[in-house]
C-alpha cells in the first residue's frame, strides 16, 4: 500500500493503516461520514490485500466486526465519523469486553479548538466507552514530523497489542483531524519525508502477532503474574486425585482450536475419572467421541432432588464460564465442594462466590504441562485414582436414561414444538458448521436438548452481556468468508437488528437463519411475571405481529415458511453456499412454555438410577 503524501491528514492516516496492516489486520469496517474521510481513503486504498467493508448502520457495523473477530481470533478495525456515530458502537464494545473479543475502534473527531463551541457533529468522545476498553487514547492532531510519525506508529502498535494481551478485548483510539479532510494540498511540504517513509527502516520491528497467544497459551506454569498464586501442576493433580467425588464443568467457551480444547478436557476427565458436565454452548458436546463421560442432561438430572443430593461433589473443576443453567448454579451453592476455575483471563468467573481458586491458564496448557512433567518427577507422580467408580457410574447411568427419555419424547413430537428445534439442529447440521445461537430461549433450549454428536459443529454466541442487540450482524460477521453458517434466533432478537440485512450486498458466503416466530419474548413466559396480566403481554412479551415474508422481501432476502420437521431436515442437510436465507417456524409461545414447565422436571423424575 503506498503512503499518501497529498496532505498531512492523508500521510497520518496512511501510517496508521500501514502499521495495522503489517501487524496482521485483515478486515476493516467503515461507516460513512465526513470527519473520518482521511481514514476511509487510506483504508479503501489498502484493498484488495486488506478487506474493507462499508456498512451504513454503526451498531450493525460494530457487531459485524465483533463477529469477524470471533471467527478469526484477530482484531477487526471499525471506523466512524465524529458525533453520535461512535456512540452506536457501545453495545458491541461492552460485548467485546465481556466475551474477550479483540476490536479496534477508530473514531474520528474534530480538533480541540472546535469542541465545546457548538461546532456541528461534535460530542465529548474522550473515554466514550467508559472503562470497557482494554486501553484507550486520543491521538495527537496529525503532524508532518518524523518524530510524531514514529509516535503514531508505536502508539498503533501498542493499541494492537492491548487488543490481544493479556486478555483480548476492545481498544479505542480517538483520532482528531483538521481540515482539509479530502486529499487536497494543505500547504505542507512533504517531499523531505518521502525518502524516510518509503524505506523499510521505518517499519522495522512490525510483524504479525499470533492470535493463539491471546488465548492464554503462552505463559508456562507455575504462574507468575502479579497477584496470582502459584499452583504447580503435580501437586494440583495429586489433590484432585484424592477426591472420590469430582466433576468437570465444561462451560461457555468459543476456543479458536475447538478440537484441541476438547481433547484437553477429555484427557483431564480420563486422568481423574471425573464426568464432564458439558454446556450446550461449549464445543465439547460436538466432539463426543473424544470423551466417554459427557453429561449433557445435567440440568434435567439435577431437577430430581434425591438424585441431586447423591451427586453432590467434593471437587468441582470449572473450565471457562459458568453454564447458563440456574438449576446447576443453585445445586452448586448447596454443596460444600471446593471449586477450581481454569481460564486464562483476568476476570472473576465465579458468580456464586464459593470456595474458588482461579487458575489463570488454558486447559490446553495445563494438560501439556502435566504431560511434560511426568518424566521429571517419575511415573509415581501421577497414579490411577482410587476414586469410587460408583459416583462416576451414577452420573453416566443418569445421563443415559435421561438422554434416552429426551430423545424418545422429542422424536415423537410431530407438531412444531420450539424445544425440538435445537435437538434437531444437533443431529442434522453439516459437519463443522458455524452456528450462532441467539440469547433468551434459544441458548436455554440448546443447553437442555442439544444432543452429543461427532459433527464438530462450532457454536458462537454473545454471552458476555447476554443482550439481544446485534444478533443478525454478529452472525453475518461470523459467516462472512466462512463455511456456510446457521443462526438460531427468536423473532424479537432478529427484529432488534433487522438493519443487519443491509450488509447483504457486502456479505460473502451463506447464512441460514432458523427463525422461531412465537410473536413475542418466549423467555418471559418462563418467569413469574407471566402470571400477571396486565401488564405481561404488552410490556414483557411485546408481540410485534410482523410478516417476515414481507420483511425479507424488502431486504431482498430469501424466505421460506417451514411447516414440518421433514421440511426443516431437508433444508439443513446441505446448506447453500451463497446468500442469506430465513427458514421461519411459527410456534405457540404459551403452548411451548407450558410444555417446558410440565416436562423439564419429569425427564429424570420417574427413573431408578441405582
Amino acid at each position: 500500500m503506498p503512503i499518501g503524501f497529498r496532505n498531512t491528514n492523508e500521510l497520518w492516516a496512511s501510517i496508521l493503516t500501514q502499521t495495522l496492516k503489517r501487524l496482521g489486520l485483515t478486515c476493516a469496517v467503515i461507516c460513512p461520514g465526513s470527519r473520518s474521510t482521511p481514514l476511509a481513503i487510506t483504508f479503501a486504498q489498502a484493498s484488495p490485500t486488506l478487506e474493507v467493508i462499508s456498512i451504513l448502520d454503526e451498531r450493525c457495523a460494530a457487531f459485524f466486526a465483533l463477529g469477524r473477530a470471533k471467527a478469526t481470533g484477530t482484531p477487526t478495525a471499525i471506523i466512524c465519523t465524529s458525533g453520535t456515530a461512535g456512540a452506536n458502537f457501545y453495545p458491541a464494545v461492552i460485548e467485546a469486553k465481556e466475551s474477550r473479543v479483540p476490536l479496534l475502534l477508530l473514531t474520528a473527531d474534530r480538533p480541540s479548538e472546535l469542541r465545546n463551541c457548538h461546532s456541528g457533529q461534535t460530542i465529548d468522545q474522550l473515554k466514550l466507552y467508559g472503562n470497557y476498553p482494554n486501553w484507550q487514547a486520543e491521538l495527537a492532531v496529525p503532524s508532518a514530523d518524523m518524530g510524531m510519525l514514529a509516535y503514531l506508529r508505536q502508539t498503533v502498535m501498542y493499541a494492537w497489542e492491548r487488543s490481544l494481551y493479556p486478555v483480548p478485548g476492545p481498544v479505542h483510539l480517538n483520532i482528531p483531524f483538521r481540515d482539509p479532510l479530502a486529499p487536497i494540498p494543505d500547504g505542507t511540504d512533504l517531499n523531505s519525508l518521502q525518502l524516510h517513509l518509503q524505506s523499510e527502516d521505518f517499519w522495522t520491528g512490525i510483524f504479525p502477532l499470533s492470535p493463539g497467544q491471546a488465548q492464554g497459551t503462552a505463559p508456562a506454569l507455575p504462574l507468575s503474574r502479579a497477584g496470582t498464586r502459584h499452583y504447580p501442576c503435580s501437586p494440583l493433580l495429586r489433590e484432585w486425585l484424592k477426591s472420590d467425588q469430582g466433576i468437570i464443568i465444561a462451560g461457555v467457551a468459543q476456543p479458536q482450536q475447538p478440537q484441541e480444547y476438547c481433547q484437553a478436557i477429555a484427557q483431564l476427565s480420563k486422568t481423574l475419572k471425573f464426568p464432564v458436565l458439558a454446556e450446550g454452548l461449549s464445543p465439547v458436546r460436538n466432539y463426543a467421541e473424544l470423551n466417554p463421560h459427557i453429561i449433557s442432561t445435567y440440568d434435567l438430572i439435577l431437577r430430581n432432588q434425591q438424585l441431586a443430593k447423591q451427586l453432590a461433589p467434593e471437587i468441582v473443576i470449572q473450565i471457562g464460564e459458568m453454564p447458563t443453567s440456574p438449576v446447576l448454579r443453585n445445586w452448586l451453592k448447596t454443596t460444600a465442594a471446593k471449586r477450581w476455575i481454569i481460564d486464562p483471563s483476568d476476570q472473576n468467573l465465579d458468580p456464586l462466590h464459593g470456595r474458588t481458586v482461579h487458575l489463570r491458564v488454558s486447559v490446553e496448557l495445563l494438560i501439556r504441562e502435566w504431560e511434560s512433567g511426568r518424566g521429571g518427577e517419575g511415573e509415581n507422580a501421577i497414579q490411577s485414582p482410587s476414586l469410587s467408580e460408583f459416583y462416576l457410574q451414577l452420573w453416566c447411568t443418569a445421563e443415559a436414561k435421561v438422554r434416552l427419555n429426551v430423545d424418545q419424547t422429542l422424536a415423537s413430537k410431530s407438531d412444531l414444538l420450539e424445544s425440538k428445534i435445537a435437538w434437531l439442529l444437533s443431529q442434522f447440521l453439516p459437519k463443522e458448521t458455524p452456528i450462532f445461537i441467539a440469547n433468551s430461549m434459544p441458548v436455554r433450549d440448546v443447553e437442555f436438548f442439544w444432543k452429543p454428536n461427532q459433527s464438530g459443529v462450532k457454536p458462537f454466541f454473545n454471552r458476555g452481556a447476554n443482550g439481544i442487540d446485534g444478533t443478525l450482524s454478529t452472525a453475518l460477521g461470523i459467516a462472512h468468508r466462512n463455511q456456510s453458517s446457521v443462526m438460531l434466533t427468536g423473532d424479537l432478537a432478529l427484529l432488534h437488528d433487522t438493519n443487519g440485512f443491509l450488509i447483504r450486498n457486502k456479505f460473502v458466503g451463506h447464512l441460514t437463519i432458523v427463525l422461531i416466530n412465537n410473536n413475542g419474548g418466549g423467555i418471559f413466559e418462563m418467569l413469574p411475571i407471566a402470571k400477571f396480566e396486565p401488564p405481561f403481554e404488552e410490556f414483557f412479551a411485546t408481540p410485534q405481529d410482523i410478516d417476515f415474508a414481507q420483511l425479507c422481501a424488502t431486504y431482498g432476502v430469501e424466505h421460506e415458511l417451514i411447516t414440518t420437521w421433514e421440511q426443516l431436515q431437508n433444508r439443513l442437510n446441505t446448506l447453500p453456499t451463497t446468500g442469506i436465507r430465513v427458514l421461519e417456524l411459527r410456534t405457540n409461545r404459551k403452548v411451548d412454555a407450558k410444555w417446558r414447565q410440565e416436562n423439564l422436571g419429569q425427564f429424570s423424575a420417574l427413573h431408578n438410577f441405582e
